[in-house]
């Protein structure tokens, strides 16, 4: 038997509810033959008659009534997948993969995340802590959809990334600690220092700078993750260079000092993910809003 036509069904309902083939034909902008045809290819369908013709108001027969009871709620069930199609295909709904490091998630990426709430609310954001290297394998894995990764990045045939946001690296150094009013490789090289771990671009950037000076310090310890070390600074340990701090509240003021390199020194993020033509409107959402916060 071939599959319940969804327009028969609610030809049919139409014409149980109003009464008549005509009312249901005007209701729903239908020549009455058309209408009458309807019906009579459900019937075939399923060899029983559907309604009782010839009275003043047409009825349905008992066969009849259990097809508008299913047909009621088989039209309500495609509305709604009709509608979470639409929706996800507008991007209103859906799941992204968004990766970052230790350092955008705690300095950018609650701002990220609040401004998607506020105008997606139904896009769920699955957030992974990576570093570059990491998320670019992911992306061409198919495995991650946005990754907020350190410029240049590996090359990555396939992959579309672009500058999002740069931000001038800093020295952090415990408040006890004399200090000059400009840091330089030389005066950092001979502190106890904090590195991030050596398969960061964090890591490469601050081994390049104190390099490009002549210098090669080894690092008292090795940390990927931002927030800790800030507090290691604070507790004397050791000195670090870090991103400058968009959120105020993320560094320990009173036991950090805060202090320029000289010469200086930025870090630049870019936004990697599959062609534009490849995403779905949840991923095209979250770009976008990202995008609004690619600023210095």
């Amino acid at each position: 038997m071939r599959q319940l036509n969804l327009d028969q069904l609610r030809t049919l309902i139409a014409i149980v509810d109003l009464g008549s083939f005509a009312a249901a034909a005007k209701a729903l902008h239908l020549a009455q033959p058309t209408v009458s045809l309807h019906i009579s290819e459900l019937e075939s369908r399923l060899d029983a008659p559907l309604v009782v013709r010839g009275n003043r108001r047409i009825t349905p027969t008992a066969a009849g009534a259990v097809l508008v009871e299913g047909g009621r709620k088989l039209l309500r069930d495609a509305d709604e997948v009709v509608e979470a199609t639409r929706r996800r295909s507008e991007g209103r709904t859906g799941r992204v993969r968004l990766s970052a490091s230790t350092g955008v998630v705690v300095d950018m990426l609650t701002q990220v995340l609040e401004a998607l709430e506020a105008k997606h609310s139904d896009i769920e954001v699955e957030v992974s802590i990576l570093v570059t290297s990491e998320a670019v394998a992911r992306l061409a894995a198919g495995t991650l959809d946005i990754g907020l990764v350190a410029m240049p990045p590996p090359v990555a045939p396939g992959l579309v990334i672009t500058p999002w946001r740069e931000q001038q690296l800093v020295a952090f150094v415990p408040q006890r600690w004399k200090a000059p009013k400009r840091i330089t490789p030389a005066w950092l090289a001979e502190k106890p220092l904090i590195f991030n771990e050596a398969n960061t671009h964090m890591h490469r950037l601050t081994v390049e700078w104190f390099a490009a000076a002549g210098f090669a310090p080894r690092a008292r310890l090795e940390l990927n993750y931002d927030a800790a070390i800030r507090s290691l600074v604070a507790a004397g340990y050791g000195a670090a260079v870090l991103p400058l701090q968009s959120n105020p509240e993320a560094v320990p003021n009173e036991r950090v000092q805060v202090l320029p390199l000289m010469p200086k020194l930025a870090w630049r993020l870019g936004m990697a993910h599959r062609p534009r033509a490849m995403l779905d409107g949840a991923t095209l959402n979250v770009l976008d809003v990202l995008t609004g916060f690619g600023r210095g």
